[in-house]
């Protein structure tokens, strides 16, 4: 077989495969490229010379079956027999679910979060959205600090693994989508800059050095992650992929990475014959991330609203630290203004940023679902200081609240694993890194930075330890019990009528009405013929949903929280505390 590398700065390179080496030759039609032929069959380990230097991973590895800092291991991508067809599922109407492979279940494998799909299919969710899968040292952890962007964590189950995975989540129904990270690789185990400009000065991250988008030598690096990524659509049968933190691509050339890449992933749909998606994750509160590329947009297909999250969270919590505090000062008005506008900073002052931020939403031609909409997520678990979940300090009557909002919003909805069930298990930060000094220093970083925030450093979970690991795996005991099995029929109730329910996936902003009372603490909207209610506090609520001319306006339960007569003759609506309804016009 061919092997091919780039190293444009390099005077030699030597393939090495099962102990034999073999001087590569450079390419005449492709500057800074080499290539040698060599006898390979599927699972031999090889690797790269540059300069007589150490063996060193291939930059496009398919596999690491000895880690990150091992050899590449040859893949036949063609060997894996796929059980099921697949016609692919849009986003437009989907019902996303973040999972983490690594602690969703003990064992911690793709073949163990396999045979929990099946929880999902029923759940109703159409789209699992995993967390990054690439090789990162050690066993446990995010998979943020990945490395090898074409390849698989190995403990994970390595490719043959994923695509059991994917092709198990196909026969039930299900879509997947791949968390990948562009912005930044990790700090263990990245040899890319041995073989050229993977990175460069030219700007700086907070994870050091940016991944060269725009200065010299980036045509190539361009490649590499548009290869990375068209690779795992077509090779692992995605249906999407989620893009971390965009916002912190440095590029400042005409055509940007991400509408090469969205032109390219279109593309690639037409090819296969099946939707594909790509979902950023941007705190820029900019509508032109999913615009259309015709109209002047990147193209992508979705993306993240923290607002409608942190707007969420202050009114179900109170919280007001950090960025919650333009939210928390009326949490209410931020929840209805996100629920209408999509976002709350667009173009207001940010107290947390201390400028103006963000832009307008066209709401009357932007659709909802280009938004996903969530009450939690990894990020916002996980980077507290004890990675808590709600369920650790709200009430079900609360959670089954914060359900209803995410799920008969207008947004994409997304849950976050275990989050149905009102999960008890915290999600915290953990690592598993080999080198001792990262390892301290990731350690005492995590204690300095919550230290600083009042936390004693012996309350911080050691990201280190395997036991932090484990307290954030799932405990799949606890749906069958109360309070968690009554709110995970809560979910699936909701998820059904999202589904059965046109007006719960209308995509048009624009006819979203809501109103509310701040110190009353419950907001209701309306969706068609539709009107959802929602009582944040301890008490009953009073809510004018006023009267129709011909017919009477919230008159039938369709689903309740708590038992719930209809409005009376005056359209006010009586809601017990921490309760929810939704309600459908006679």
């Amino acid at each position: 077989m061919r092997f091919e590398v780039w190293a444009p700065e390099a005077d030699t390179v030597v393939l090495e495969a099962a102990e034999v080496r073999y001087p590569m030759e450079r390419d005449p039609e492709r500057e800074g490229w080499w290539s040698a032929e060599a006898e390979a069959a599927d699972g031999e380990r090889y690797g790269f010379r540059v300069d007589d230097g150490p063996l060193l991973p291939d930059p496009r590895s398919r596999r690491q079956p000895d880690g990150p800092d091992g050899p590449s291991a040859v893949v036949d991508q063609g060997a894996y027999a796929w059980r099921e067809g697949w016609a692919g599922r849009r986003l437009n109407r989907a019902v996303l679910y973040e999972l983490h492979v690594g602690t969703y279940t003990p064992e911690g494998t793709f073949d163990a979060a396999a045979a929990r799909l099946g929880h999902l299919a029923e759940l109703g969710v159409t789209h699992v959205s995993l967390m990054p899968v690439c090789p990162f040292p050690g066993t446990n952890g995010w998979g943020y600090e990945g490395v090898s962007l074409w390849a698989v964590h190995e403990p994970y189950g390595g490719p043959e693994g994923l695509k059991r995975f994917v092709d198990t989540a196909h026969g039930l129904g299900l879509g997947v989508i791949l968390d990948v990270v562009h912005n930044h690789l990790g700090p263990s185990g990245n040899y890319l800059p041995a073989f050229g400009p993977y990175f460069t000065d030219t700007h700086h991250t907070p994870w050091g050095a940016a991944v060269n988008l725009d200065a010299p030598g980036s045509d190539e690096v361009r490649a590499f992650l548009l290869g990375s990524a068209l690779a795992w659509l077509r090779d692992y049968r995605l249906d999407g992929l989620r893009l971390d933190a965009v916002h912190a691509l440095a590029d400042t050339r005409a055509l940007t990475f991400l509408e090469e890449l969205s032109t390219a992933v279109d593309a690639l749909a037409v090819e296969l014959g099946r939707p594909l998606g790509l979902i950023a994750e941007s705190d820029l509160c900019d509508p032109r991330t999913t615009t259309p590329r015709q109209a002047g947009g990147l193209g992508l297909h979705a993306q993240w609203n923290d607002d409608f999250h942190h707007a969420l969270h202050t009114a179900l919590t109170g919280e007001s630290q950090g960025y919650y505090a333009d939210f928390a000062q009326a949490p209410l008005a931020a929840l209805a203004k996100t629920v209408t506008s999509a976002f709350f900073h667009n173009g207001t002052w940010s107290s947390f940023r201390g400028r103006s931020h963000g832009r307008p939403v066209d709401v009357s031609r932007t659709p909802a679902h280009r938004f996903v909409g969530y009450a939690q997520t990894h990020d916002q678990i996980g980077n507290r200081a004890l990675g808590d979940r709600l369920a650790a300090s709200l009430s079900p009557g609360l959670q089954a609240c914060a359900a209803t909002l995410v799920l008969t919003g207008p947004f994409t909805p997304m849950l976050f694993m275990g989050e149905e069930w009102g999960a008890r298990t915290p999600w915290q930060f953990f690592t598993d890194h080999t080198d001792p000094e990262l390892a301290e220093a990731v350690r005492n970083g995590r204690r300095r930075e919550f230290g600083a925030h009042g936390w004693a450093e012996e309350e911080i979970p050691d990201p280190q330890d395997p036991a932090t690991r484990d307290r954030s795996c799932l405990d799949w005991s606890e749906p069958e019990r109360e309070p968690h099995a009554r709110l995970l029929d809560w979910y699936r109730r909701l998820i059904a009528l999202r589904r059965t329910l046109p007006d719960l996936h209308d995509p048009d902003l624009a006819a979203v009405k809501t109103a509310f009372d701040e110190d009353a603490r419950w907001i209701a909207y309306r969706r068609g013929d539709l009107r959802i209610a929602v009582n944040l506090a301890d008490k009953p609520a009073a809510i004018p949903l006023g009267s129709g001319r011909h017919r009477r306006v919230g008159g039938r339960v369709v689903a309740a929280w708590e038992p719930v007569g209809a409005p009376g003759a005056d359209g006010v609506l009586h809601l017990p505390p921490e309760s929810c309804v939704v309600l459908a016009d006679d």
